[in-house]
């Protein structure tokens, strides 16, 4: 299943075959050319989710809750663990992604709650994934990183970020 371009943005679409398969190929047919050609940056903060994954109508679960949505979400993370680069944020694709992967619970009137714990050793991993990636891949800016954090109600202190970059 190949995703779609709409609106400057990137749509990839899952279905319950690819999720029960943990078939990533919508994900790698989309990523692999821009990794070789290095056009990373003209796709930061773009790609979006469509998930299709068919529920009984009495299941009152997120996606997020669902253990074989969350396993292919694990999946693509551990291959590309610098995916939240791409992810559109402002649409809600980093906290949907994040919730995917740290444990969480629901609130009627707060909405998603993450177990505090786990987010932050979950951020600092990407913190610590998405700087050296970055660094490599020629792709600048300490603010993304701290965009990032702030996104996910953490406030990256500079000195800390300057200190992974020079490292």
């Amino acid at each position: 299943m190949n995703p779609s371009s709409n609106d400057q943005s990137i749509i990839i679409a899952l279905n319950s075959d690819l999720i029960h398969a943990l078939d990533l190929s919508p994900v790698t047919q989309w990523i692999h050319p821009i990794l070789i050609e290095n056009r990373m940056i003209n796709y930061e903060q773009k790609v979006a989710f469509d998930i299709d994954y068919p529920r009984d109508k009495t299941d009152p679960r997120e996606l997020s809750e669902i253990p074989e949505v969350r396993l292919w979400f694990v999946r693509l993370d551990s291959l590309f663990p610098y995916f939240m680069f791409f992810l559109a944020a402002k649409k809600g694709e980093l906290a949907r992604y994040t919730a995917m992967l740290v444990p969480h619970q629901f609130n009627r009137s707060e909405g998603i709650q993450y177990n505090p714990e786990a987010l932050e050793l979950f951020l600092m991993q990407k913190i610590f994934i998405l700087s050296d990636w970055l660094r490599k891949n020629e792709i600048f800016g300490l603010m993304r990183l701290k965009s990032m954090a702030q996104l996910l109600g953490y406030d990256i202190d500079d000195k800390f970020l300057q200190f992974l970059v020079n490292s």
